[in-house]
């Protein structure tokens, strides 16, 4: 019987990822990504560059100190002073970067070969002199001449704890991958794989070298990394574990929330066509595909989405059927007959004919004018006033009905849409309202001009319940009240 194999992951979101242009994140937030990662099972986590700051060496001495079951590892250049900040952050392990193409060694470094050579192995032993494991990533290693990095890996084998073939700038392809790595895993010393996404093929990359020998790969969540990115974690462990049957230490059903977390804290946004994790993944709109979802799921979707942690879920637009309306009728514990059922049908359809994003709360709106339900809105606006400028504190003032009872607060934010959110918060809490989340914001102008008509789109959640929905008004904090008050009657409904 063949042996499974087995592949650890270093991921280096903390390092890399946090390279991505416009992501910086406090110790705190690395701190909660790296708990979060050690939560799932990542063997590695690089938690950052030492030398780059004293937030940096805080927030890197923070996670090697909180007993996570990783190993935890600082990247650093060949320096003392890069490694000597290093260890003073009590990481286990020390990534040294070599590069090893001739452009960056004459060009970057202004030095030769064995210069490089023996300057790499004078630093791993005086990392290894401190009882600290080594890394050594080799950069630029898919340009570099090939006689040179095989040459470069023997001499290091015998000195580090493992090998890092750095594609520094996604150059490589999966059948030049796995000639490379077969001609270089056979030092005895692990090797591992550091890809870039230029081309679209770091995924690709990273497996070709896991099936040629590499025993670590290196990844980030969602890609994060400079330029293009780097190695997706969960396309590179779903595929491995699902598609070639290598295994992994990783907790597969929170792969999702910890995407989530990751894309919460950066503030980095995710093309909803994202594989695996991004929002339309496992979302059926076609009436075919829903017909064909609801007689088996495999007929639409490659996996069941619960491996991930997440959930199905059937859109309503011009695509639908009638099969996603009766669910949708379903899930607000409604019904309909079959007059009825094509009446909502054809509404739905003549909103998603004008381009209109059907939300939940529309539907619902479209059902109760078909059924002809008399529902009294929960809560109402009556009044809003948002004070905002330079020098000026955002602050929104509001008064709502909540069931016949006036209820006015204030509230301030970092602008004036989220002071006015802010306030609506403080206005429900103690109300039984207090565990709603807003789980995206997104706005659109409707007309041009300074003028334009906006359209919020908000999706909220209560618990494992959420509802999207939408507000249209001239002024963007009116039409982001709407928005919410017209979800959360839907969802308190």
């Amino acid at each position: 019987m063949q042996e499974v194999k087995t592949v650890k992951i270093l991921d280096t979101t903390l390092r890399d990822g946090e390279q991505t242009p416009g992501v910086s994140l406090t110790p705190e937030q690395k701190l909660q990504i790296a708990k979060q990662l050690d939560t799932i099972g990542v063997d590695i986590i690089e938690a950052g560059t030492a030398v780059i700051s004293e937030g940096e060496q805080r927030a890197i001495k923070g996670i090697a100190n909180e007993g996570l079951k990783a190993e935890i590892s600082s990247f650093a250049r060949l320096l003392k002073g890069d490694i000597d900040a290093a260890i003073k952050c009590d990481v286990g392990t020390v990534n040294l970067v070599a590069p090893v193409s001739d452009s960056h060694i004459k060009k970057k470094l202004k030095i030769d070969r064995e210069t490089l050579r023996s300057m790499t192995i004078e630093m791993a032993e005086y990392v290894k002199s401190h009882g600290l494991k080594v890394e050594i990533s080799a950069e630029d290693a898919s340009r570099a001449d090939m006689d040179f990095l095989k040459l470069f890996f023997a001499d290091l084998a015998q000195v580090v704890d493992r090998l890092s073939f750095c594609d520094t700038v996604g150059v490589l392809y999966p059948e030049r991958t796995k000639e490379m790595f077969q001609a270089l895993c056979n030092f005895g010393t692990p090797v591992a794989v550091h890809c870039h996404n230029d081309f679209g093929l770091a995924t690709a990359n990273s497996i070709a070298a896991v099936m040629a020998g590499a025993r670590v790969v290196h990844v980030t969540v969602n890609g994060l990394g400079e330029r293009a990115g780097n190695a997706p974690l969960e396309e590179v462990v779903i595929a491995l574990e699902l598609l070639y049957g290598v295994k992994t230490n990783i907790v597969k059903k929170k792969m999702y929330e910890t995407s989530r977390l990751v894309r919460n804290l950066t503030k980095m946004p995710m093309a909803p066509n994202k594989p695996l994790v991004g929002d339309n993944v496992f979302t059926h709109e076609s009436g075919m595909h829903v017909h064909g979802t609801l007689a088996g799921t495999s007929l639409y979707e490659p996996i069941d989405p619960e491996i991930l942690g997440r959930k199905r879920r059937f859109a309503l637009g011009k695509h639908t059927g009638k099969a996603s309306v009766k669910i949708a009728l379903e899930e607000l514990g409604m019904s309909a007959d079959e007059v009825q059922t094509k009446k909502i049908l054809a509404m739905v359809k003549e909103l998603g004919d004008r381009g209109k994003l059907v939300t939940d709360a529309d539907f619902q709106a479209i059902v109760e004018d078909v059924l002809r339900i008399e529902r009294e809105e929960k809560i109402k606006l009556v009044d809003l006033s948002v004070v905002s400028g330079k020098n000026v504190y955002p602050t929104a003032s509001l008064r709502l009905e909540i069931d016949g009872a006036e209820v006015v607060e204030a509230g301030v934010g970092v602008g004036p849409v989220d002071a006015a959110i802010n306030a609506l918060r403080k206005a429900m809490s103690g109300m039984e309202m207090d565990d709603l989340r807003l789980e995206e914001y997104h706005v659109d102008a409707i007309t041009g001009g300074t003028d334009a008509l906006v359209n919020v789109v908000v999706k909220i959640s209560r618990g494992d319940k959420t509802i999207t929905a939408s507000g249209v008004h001239e002024d963007i904090v009116t039409a982001s009240v709407y928005a919410l008050l017209n979800g959360v009657n839907r969802l308190y409904a």
